[in-house]
């Protein structure tokens, strides 16, 4: 089974297969980690996602790193939270999985995650941090491409939270 571990830090600094930008549908560059990646790569990255025609909620489509010391990045927007009750969950988790399965599909060992949709979308941390860890634990299970995945927590309390969920998810 591939490792899974939670590190606090900056993503685009991650020099990994793919690092994964939690983007908005229009894939054009935002706030939080997505301007970051896009500041980082430089404009040769926004170039590439002009071409692509936007994606769809708990999708995700793949550019080059350019500028990023990572080779690709992995581009997924997640759903804004609404309370819980407007498929948030299958979403979240449709973006965790659709993206490594992107990266397996690719040839791909590495991959770094943000905490997608738990910034200006306003998803709850500690729900985020559940379906991430379980999406990605589930994942690695049955893999034969992807060895690594981090999961890159821009502060200590995110971090916090994420490394609980994985604590109780592999106490289960």
């Amino acid at each position: 089974m591939g490792k899974f571990w939670i590190e606090q830090g900056d993503i685009t600094t991650y020099a990994v297969d793919a690092i994964v930008n939690a983007a908005n549908t229009t894939l054009l560059g935002g706030g939080g980690v997505d301007g970051a990646i896009h500041r980082a790569a430089g404009p040769e990255l926004l170039k590439e996602c002009m071409t692509l025609g936007g994606c769809d909620t708990g999708k995700a489509k793949m550019t080059r790193g350019y500028g990023l010391p990572a080779k690709y990045v992995i581009h997924t927007p997640g759903p804004i939270w609404h309370g819980g009750d407007n498929y948030e969950e299958v979403l979240l988790e449709s973006c965790y999985r659709y993206s490594l399965k992107l990266a397996e599909n690719e040839g791909l060992k590495s991959v770094a995650f943000p905490s997608i949709s738990t910034g200006v979308y306003g998803y709850p941390v500690d729900k985020a941090a559940q379906v991430a860890v379980k999406a990605i634990s589930d994942f690695l299970k049955w893999t034969q491409v992807v060895e690594e995945v981090v999961m890159v927590c821009h502060d200590e309390n995110t971090r916090k939270v994420y490394e609980k969920a994985l604590e109780e998810y592999e106490n289960q």
